[in-house]
């Protein structure tokens, strides 16, 4: 999943070069949609293997 919000980022980067500001922002919003998803499953897992007692790090 970060995968695919970094791949989309660079699609906004890329968009926003040559001035294409729609597809710019729609990518842009969708990397960063898809950061937070990855950023709430990380903490989710790393709470519920603290919570067996198995080591976080």
């Amino acid at each position: 999943m970060l995968g695919l919000a970094i791949t989309f980022l660079i699609i906004a980067i890329i968009a926003g070069i040559l001035g294409l500001s729609g597809i710019a922002a729609i990518s842009s919003q969708i990397a960063w949609i898809l950061f937070v998803v990855f950023l709430i499953l990380f903490i989710l897992s790393m709470v519920a293997r603290a919570l067996r007692g198995k080591s976080v790090v």
